[in-house]
């Protein structure tokens, strides 16, 4: 494991899968770590035979393909499953092992100090053709959560459930279903549920879709951990990655390595992959201007930005707007608090 450091933040590296984990952020005195780790994980037990993705699950993570294999890589592609090679740099900057439809593969991990963010960036030299792409953060919610992002034109559920054998799990959403408001999304017993209060389901696994609405530069997720008093943010380029994709795990899994004990977990999965769309298709994207999917250049250079970060936060506030200023981002609370932060507005904006 590599550590890097700046005032107030840190976090530490896992080659061998690219996982930025162990994030923790120094606000207002206090010391905030959002990210999950998986309890295998935790506890380094024998994960031989698992793919390197779900062996060492934890904190965020980058896919290129996004739930699909990549040659001979398994789901998530080789950033989620290869080895990175670590150069020195003040952040971090790593090179991948093995090529992504034949592009060399960059990341850079950029911190700053007295910032509460990680930029990441992913630079993909040449290839050729496209790429479905996401990063796959997960946030601990043992006193669950509010969940609150920028304009979406609806939520959908992919093709088929996360668990469609009840011997060895449950899902509790539609498949596939759509709802422009998610405080009431079909479930698969015909009633609703709220998809901006985690857990939705207790006792399941869900993977819902929010698409992002035309019209705006700055992307974002916001999550309101009950319990911690404190914030998590997720940004990104609203055309480059238009969909936002929630990933409820909570129990829902009895088989190993899951053995229901994978619990108050959600990942926020940023990108772009059409694929994963129930009822919609790659044309939904391209008709409001926005990305299916990473193009690669033979003799050029494509790239990916994603901004991760915590900061202290009211209990149960949950976040109304982000204001982005040339070096700050000010963010209102649905209860009245303003905070503004320093933020590296260039890098995604």
């Amino acid at each position: 494991m590599i550590t890097r450091s700046a005032s107030g933040i840190r976090f530490a590296f896992d080659p061998v899968g690219g996982f930025l984990r162990d994030l923790h952020v120094a606000d207002q005195g206090r010391d905030l770590a959002p990210l999950h780790t998986a309890p295998w994980v935790a506890a380094s037990e024998p994960t031989e035979g698992l793919p390197v993705h779900l062996a060492r699950l934890a904190g965020d993570f980058f896919c290129a393909p996004f739930a699909a294999e990549d040659g001979a890589s398994t789901m998530h592609g080789w950033p989620a499953n290869g080895h990175w090679t670590v150069q020195q740099s003040p952040s971090l900057r790593a090179v991948l092992d093995h090529p992504v439809s034949g592009a060399t593969v960059i990341k850079d991990l950029i911190l700053h100090d007295d910032h509460p963010f990680v930029y990441q960036r992913h630079v993909f030299l040449g290839g050729q053709g496209e790429t479905s792409l996401a990063n796959h953060a997960m946030i601990s919610l043992p006193g669950g959560g509010t969940l609150r992002f920028s304009p979406k034109r609806w939520f959908e559920t992919s093709p088929a459930s996360q668990e469609t054998d009840p011997t060895r799990g449950r899902s509790a959403l539609a498949y596939p279903a759509r709802s422009a408001d998610p405080r009431r999304f079909p479930r698969a017993d015909g009633t609703v549920t709220d998809l901006t209060t985690y857990p939705w389901a207790p006792g399941n696994e869900d993977f819902v879709i929010g698409v992002e609405a035309p019209g705006h530069a700055l992307g974002w997720t916001a999550v309101t951990r009950h319990g911690e008093g404190d914030l998590y943010l997720s940004l990104r380029r609203a055309q480059a990655l238009p969909m936002t994709m929630l990933w409820h795990s909570d129990r829902g899994r009895d088989y190993a390595p899951w053995n229901a004990r994978h619990a108050n977990v959600l990942g926020v999965e940023e990108g772009a992959a059409p694929h994963m769309l129930g009822l919609g298709n790659p044309a939904t994207l391209t008709e409001a201007g926005q990305s299916t999917g990473l193009t690669l250049f033979p003799h050029g250079t494509a790239e990916a930005r994603h901004v991760i970060g915590c900061i202290a936060w009211p209990e149960r506030e949950p976040l109304l707007a982000i204001t982005p200023g040339a070096d700050t981002l000010t963010l209102t609370g649905a209860g009245g608090t303003t905070r503004t932060i320093p933020f590296a507005t260039p890098f995604l904006l």
